[in-house]
């Protein structure tokens, strides 16, 4: 089985994520991709603004349309700095039929050299970039044998970013069609990201 692993925050989860995950499933011919929010990304320097519950159940409603994504809670339940390495050492051992690729946007590949236990992680997984608006892609300069382990996947360029659409809350502007409906009216009612 080909499992994609999506990481990130996800304060909130927006539709450039999704597109992503879709994208990455096709490219990849991923059986599942599931999506993992982060509890304390090493290269965040603050904590995310939602907590963790929230997070997550945003998460869980914005996958819930699709069926080849699934919410995994493995980083929240650990507790602690979510290190990518650590992480899919132990998801691997606990699922050791599944073949599992990381999914990142494009921007982040050129700095996986400077990933915890990037030579590691290598061995575990393959990596899936997403294209990212505005930003050229060298995977040449990259080891060689990172680059053999990289498949870029090309998307509609939407520049969204979830720290947007906490400011357009904030400023009680609506982001309806950055989230889905589901995450919207989840915000909404729990009066997440307002002033």
């Amino acid at each position: 089985m080909k499992i994609g692993i999506m990481g990130g925050t996800f304060d909130p989860i927006h539709i450039g994520h999704l597109l992503a995950a879709e994208r990455a499933g096709e490219a990849g011919e991923l059986d599942e991709v599931w999506i993992m929010p982060a509890n304390v990304p090493p290269h965040k320097p603050h904590a995310p603004r939602a907590d963790s519950r929230h997070r997550l159940e945003m998460t869980r409603l914005a996958a819930m349309s699709n069926p080849r994504l699934s919410v995994t809670d493995f980083e929240l339940v650990k507790g602690g700095t979510s290190y990518t390495v650590d992480t899919m050492k132990e998801l691997a051992l606990r699922n050791p039929q599944a073949e599992f690729s990381y999914i990142m946007g494009a921007d982040m590949i050129m700095y996986l050299p400077k990933w915890h236990r990037i030579d590691e992680l290598a061995r575990i997984v393959r990596f899936i970039g997403v294209a990212r608006p505005g930003f050229a892609l060298r995977v040449d300069e990259l080891d060689p044998s990172l680059q053999e382990r990289i498949t870029i996947v090309p998307m509609p360029q939407l520049d969204i970013s979830s720290t947007e659409i906490r400011a357009r809350r904030q400023a009680g502007l609506s982001v309806r069609y950055l989230v889905s409906d589901s995450v919207l009216d989840y915000m909404e009612v729990n009066r997440l990201y307002e002033t």
